[in-house]
């Protein structure tokens, strides 16, 4: 065959005979199916407290979507992404980390970064359109809501391999969409975490869309789990619904990173019930039978089930759940319903450790305009 022949058909060169793969692929598979907890013999082997644990958190997670979307319709939020049917993923990826590992969620994460015990207006304020951020990072090991599809995973792999130069004992756990995985970042960041085992554990929520374009038209892998033997590293495939299986296969990731085994890629197979944002009307894309087949294989229905089965929890039980839930909901309520007092001055903090000199002659002309503002309207009243 001659070059042109190899370049105009099909060729693979033949390996010497000495080649040898450098990471064999079979343990890096992910299971053929989603791996499952709740309703199996497995479900036995957890700790009753956890699962009561998570089903609280499950519970308030509803709620605080639920809230959240109301305030979008009062104009108090500018928009919110739901969870609402991804509960389990976003409680599981907050209980599974010390307090010293990160956080790195994306915008539609905010329910993540709660149960991690950031303050709920806090979390909601870069919705609101107040702040960038709204919170001190640092304080909860929560990095910012990240707006961009898949830019905070480079930026986890990056705090992750930093960590461990240091020698410090941190793991980073970075959320991700579907349609993020389509990214230019999400491969570098894979490649990155592989090449230089950094302690990251990536939690991909498929909810089967990217906005209105479903996963088929995003890839033809068998999972985007699969996705991870590529870069050499394990993939893991779970039921993003049942909470008691996310939360093990994430702690198993978290501990593999932690004991210097470098990455994993977790991909949750889950559904969005509410529409993309309360901008979005999802019936353009999908038919109400395909949301109701999943709102049978609801995350909190799941763990209830297993627990009034096996007795873990009662009626009473059941309504404290509801109750702290709601009482979380009315002072987030009463919180959000208060106008901020902000200060346009703001809007030169944080922007640079030292202030350019376009900076602070920009400052300088903002507080010349508000003083000569604030004359004005002192003479206007007779003050």
């Amino acid at each position: 065959m001659t070059v042109m022949e190899q370049r105009g058909a099909y060729y693979r060169p033949t390996p010497p005979p000495a080649w040898q793969p450098r990471t064999d692929p079979a343990p890096l598979l992910p299971d053929a199916r989603p791996y499952r907890v709740l309703g199996t013999d497995a479900a036995a082997e957890v700790d009753p407290a956890l699962l009561r644990r998570l089903y609280a958190e499950l519970v308030r997670g509803r709620r605080y979507n639920a809230q959240a979307t109301a305030l979008t319709k009062q104009g108090r939020l500018a928009v919110y992404p739901s969870t609402t049917g991804q509960e389990a993923c976003e409680v599981a990826a907050a209980l599974v980390l010390e307090e010293r590992d990160w956080l790195f969620p994306s915008y539609r994460d905010t329910l993540a970064a709660v149960a991690r015990g950031l303050d709920p207006v806090q979390a909601l304020t870069l919705l609101r359109g107040d702040w960038h951020t709204g919170y001190d990072p640092h304080e909860h090991r929560v990095a910012p809501l990240c707006t961009p599809l898949a830019t905070q995973l480079p930026h986890a792999v990056g705090l992750a391999h930093a960590a461990r130069l240091k020698g410090d004992d941190v793991v980073a756990l970075a959320l991700v969409g579907d349609g993020g995985t389509s990214e230019g970042d999400f491969h570098e960041a894979m490649n990155f975490a592989a090449v230089w085992q950094a302690p990251v554990v990536f939690l991909v929520q498929n909810n089967g869309f990217a906005i209105s374009v479903p996963l088929a038209k995003q890839t033809a892998a068998p999972s985007l789990a699969h996705k991870a033997v590529g870069y050499g590293m394990p993939g893991r495939l779970v039921d993003g619904n049942d909470a008691a299986a996310v939360h093990e296969v994430l702690g198993d990731a978290v501990a593999h990173a932690r004991a210097g085994n470098g990455p994993t890629l977790v991909e949750a197979v889950t559904y969005r019930i509410d529409a993309h944002t309360n901008a979005d009307d999802a019936t353009r894309y999908r038919g109400d039978s395909e949301v109701d087949t999943w709102r049978a294989h609801d995350p909190i229905a799941l763990l209830e089930h297993e627990l009034t089965e096996r007795g873990l929890i009662d009626a009473d039980g059941i309504q404290a759940a509801r109750d702290a839930a709601e009482a979380m909901a009315a002072d987030l309520r009463e919180r959000m319903n208060q106008d901020p007092q902000l200060d346009p001055m703001d809007l030169f903090a944080h922007v640079y450790a030292e202030p350019t000199p376009q900076l602070r002659e920009q400052r300088a002309l903002l507080r010349a305009e508000l003083e000569a503002e604030a004359e004005a309207h002192a003479e206007g009243t007779g003050r």
